[in-house]
């Protein structure tokens, strides 16, 4: 995502499975942390339906920037 002090920003698509409706984006941001570098930590995350893939199995990341101008 586009950010006016560092740039770009990395943001998370997560899609929930069946059994974990109730995942908050603090779940998500908290369990990232653990796991990267400060400077890697996502700064938002958007919940979607399905992550848009191409016949071949690609995601298609030009749709999910789509998404983020149109949530901008």
């Amino acid at each position: 995502m586009k950010d006016e002090a560092a740039g770009e920003v990395p943001v998370a698509f997560v899609v929930r499975s069946n059994g974990y409706t109730d995942t908050t984006e603090d779940d998500i941001k908290q369990f990232i942390s653990k796991q990267v570098v400060f400077y890697k930590r996502i700064s938002k995350v958007f919940f979607i339906d399905a992550i848009p893939k191409s016949p071949s199995g690609k995601i298609l990341r030009k749709d999910l920037r789509a998404k983020l101008a149109a949530a901008a």
